[in-house]
């Protein structure tokens, strides 16, 4: 659905051995790119001695910034493999760097692949996922005559209360679905006979 993403519950770590090669895989929940980015020097700064740091990460609520690292490896076998894991489980906000200490027998194209790919999911199931909610904020203000009708428009939809102040009239902050958002607008001044205020912003 437009208004959702799927996302880690929990950083995992797994290692996967392949012929005397040692695959540890790491997945960690992400902010943003700089949050990756940091996540991917640490690991590299704490195994300095590995062979190879082999990355991926999807970011944002709509998926649309990825970067995949191959460090090294030939070309298409470790960051492209590792990124498909993230695909096809549709999670967003995910990193996975998989580690490599190399055990002396070459695996070639499709051992490499399989490798990176196979500790990738591995991590990522160790994981477990969860989807979160798009949405939008929308502040609500009314007088304390017309409290019933807004709070019930507020409960009809699929709308979090984040805030709420009370004096001369009434403000609160109410984090309401995406999809719902203009439904829920057009029924607060439904229902409240264009009396109030209702601002909308991401």
């Amino acid at each position: 659905m437009e208004d959702t993403y799927r996302i880690l519950c929990a950083p995992a770590r797994v290692e996967v051995k392949v012929k005397g090669s040692r695959f540890i895989a790491e997945a960690f929940p992400v902010a943003d790119i700089a949050e990756a980015e940091a996540a991917i020097e640490t690991v590299r700064r704490r195994a300095y001695s590995a062979t190879h740091h082999c990355t991926a990460y999807r970011v944002g609520a709509d998926g649309a910034v990825f970067r995949f690292n191959d460090d090294g490896e030939p070309a298409g076998t470790a960051g492209r493999p590792i990124l498909r894991q993230i695909d096809a489980r549709e999670l967003t906000n995910t990193l996975v760097v998989v580690t490599r200490y190399f055990g002396g027998t070459k695996l070639g194209t499709g051992g490499l692949i399989r490798a990176y790919g196979e500790a990738a999911a591995l991590a990522l199931d160790a994981a477990g996922h969860t989807e979160c909610i798009r949405r939008k904020r929308v502040d609500l203000r009314f007088g304390y005559p017309d409290t019933s009708p807004a709070m019930h428009i507020i409960h009809r939809f699929d709308a979090e209360i984040r805030g709420t102040r009370y004096g001369d009239d009434t403000a609160i902050q109410v984090a309401v679905r995406r999809s719902q958002v203009d439904d829920f607008v057009s029924a607060f001044i439904e229902a409240l006979g264009g009396r109030g205020t209702v601002e909308v912003t991401e």
